[in-house]
């Protein structure tokens, strides 16, 4: 095996691992908000939702991506390590703190932001679990940065089941949004006391290690990256303050779970892009544009098996699926899920390894961001008053196509793509094809059958349940069930239509008869064990 097939696999197999930790920690955290929406009125679901909307939204900005140094300094300048350890602790301490700070001494800032005089009162709580989560949200990016991927994927699951448990404990026993924050500051307690202990071990008496110059110098590298950080971040978030502020925390609540997002949508994204990354870069210094364009295709090809079903299942069983998440209470998040699922779809659209290999195109980008976000502005603003929230996700979808678009078209330019390369697509056709003829034989199932089938599997449900007298669940796993029959139906029509029409490549279906070679053969070791353990016997 050669030294590029070998960093190859080493990348492939780091990017599964850290896969199966984010699958892993949204698996722990999958419980919360099923708790919150049924131990927690709607109006303080909808305050819950605007107190950590601030605070992720802080983590994110707020240190300016200049923990993202450590991927560059760790591994091209051994000798910096330490002062670029310290330079980032310094940085995320003195900006959490600078963020405590303000909300301490202004909390009528968070009240005046959403119209809600309840965050005022919690804006200095708020304050100390943002100074506590940036610091110590550091812990997986440096085990990361210093390519221990094991012990990543272990903090990651770790900071995910202790933070579950920690918020589910105060869902069940207190059930207020306070509660929520104490338990958050809890597991940054934790988090940070994780944190010294690493950096002590792996990093030795790294606080001596200041040094004015190369701090300027990492903070010349970061800030670019944190700019454009920033501007996404507020791009993808400014409508929720304007809804927030329009319509109050209970109407927030309806809107943000019509906003709700499947967390193993980005996880695959992200999966297939960090490993497409440094592909792209490599084949971009060699002029590979052909190349570039061929596993850009396949990548779209990949995400389009997953994500055109997802659509068109979800957007047939919608109601289903919102109420058996969050109650009946939150019916009125259907229509706004169902314009939200539009933009399904389009994340085949993998343009950011692409982007991140061309300089040019990074600055393309950034101004095309800059454009769309005061136009996002103005439209919010202005539309604002006589919109209602279908009208707000609709000027929110519309900007994330418009981008796209704008965004595809430039990178087309780039890689020189001819009228005639558009028939590497017809795969992705061909999927978009059998996703929509499986819906069409979902579809007057789910019409004509949807209620006997959905009372059928509340009552087994709710009878299942008696045994253990926990009936109150009732409505949730026969939801389950019935969404789990319809998917089983929608599935077997999918398979069934992306073979009829080959939307398949002869890649895909090599790697899945090694697949099923592969269970046949563990198959036949396990009998062949299981016999003669019976001989032995």
């Amino acid at each position: 095996m050669n030294e590029t097939t070998q960093k190859k696999d080493s990348l492939t197999r780091q990017s599964a691992l850290i896969l199966i930790a984010k699958i892993a920690g949204f698996a722990l955290s999958f419980l919360l908000p099923l708790l919150i929406v049924r131990f927690l009125t709607q109006e303080k679901v909808g305050v819950y939702r605007q107190v950590f909307l601030v605070v992720m939204n802080a983590v994110v900005i707020l240190p300016l991506g200049f923990s993202m140094s450590a991927y560059y300094f760790l591994n091209r300048e051994p000798e910096n390590r330490p002062a670029a350890i310290f330079n980032i602790l310094l940085f995320n301490f003195c900006a959490g703190g600078l963020a405590f700070l303000t909300l301490f001494f202004f909390p009528q800032l968070l009240g005046n932001l959403f119209q809600n005089a309840e965050l005022t009162g919690l804006a200095p709580l708020v304050g100390v679990v943002i100074w506590l989560w940036i610091f110590s949200t550091f812990l997986e990016n440096v085990a990361l940065a210093n390519r221990e991927t094991g012990a990543a994927m272990l903090f990651i699951i770790s900071a995910q089941l202790t933070k579950t448990v920690f918020m589910a404990g105060a869902v069940v026993l207190f059930a207020t949004v306070e509660a929520f924050l104490y338990a958050a500051i809890l597991q940054g307690v934790l988090q940070t006391i994780v944190l010294i202990f690493y950096l002590g071990s792996r990093f030795p008496k790294f606080w001596r290690a200041f040094e004015p110059q190369f701090f300027r110098r990492q903070i010349l590298y970061a800030l670019p990256f944190g700019l454009a950080g920033l501007l996404y971040t507020l791009q993808t978030d400014v409508h929720n303050y304007f809804v927030s502020y329009r319509f109050g925390a209970a109407d927030f609540a309806i809107y943000s779970q019509g906003c709700f997002e499947l967390p193993l949508i980005a996880i695959l994204y992200e999966s297939i892009s960090a490993v497409m990354i440094p592909r792209m870069s490599q084949m971009q210094s060699e002029g590979k544009k052909r190349e570039m364009l061929l596993v850009t295709v396949s990548a779209m090809q990949k995400l389009a098996l997953a994500y055109f079903p997802m659509f068109v299942f979800l957007s047939i069983v919608a109601e289903e699926f919102i109420t058996t998440l969050f109650t009946k209470s939150y019916a009125a998040s259907v229509p706004i899920f169902r314009l939200y699922l539009l933009l399904l779809p389009f994340y085949c659209l993998i343009i950011d390894p692409i982007g991140r290999s061309f300089s040019e195109v990074g600055r393309f980008l950034l101004k095309v961001r800059v454009v769309l976000f005061f136009g996002l502005i103005a439209a919010l603003y202005f539309g604002i008053q006589s919109l209602d929230l279908r009208g707000v996700i609709l000027i929110v979808v519309a900007a994330v196509l418009i981008e796209k678009f704008v965004s595809l078209s430039k990178i087309l330019q780039i890689l020189d793509v001819r009228r005639e390369d558009f028939r590497l697509l017809r795969n992705v056709g061909r999927t978009a094809v059998a996703a929509a003829f499986a819906g069409a034989v979902l579809l007057p199932v789910y019409r004509f059958a949807k209620d006997f089938l959905l009372e059928v599997c509340v009552d087994f449900a709710r009878s299942a349940l008696t045994l253990i007298n926990f009936e109150t669940a009732a409505d949730f796993l026969g939801g389950s069930l019935f969404l789990g029959i319809c998917f089983a139906f929608f599935g077997a029509a999918y398979v069934f239509f992306v073979n009829r029409f080959g939307a398949l490549t002869s890649e895909d279906e090599e790697k899945l008869k090694n697949f099923a070679d592969g269970l046949k053969w563990r198959g036949v070791k396990k009998k062949t064990l299981d016999l003669k353990l019976e001989t032995s016997e």
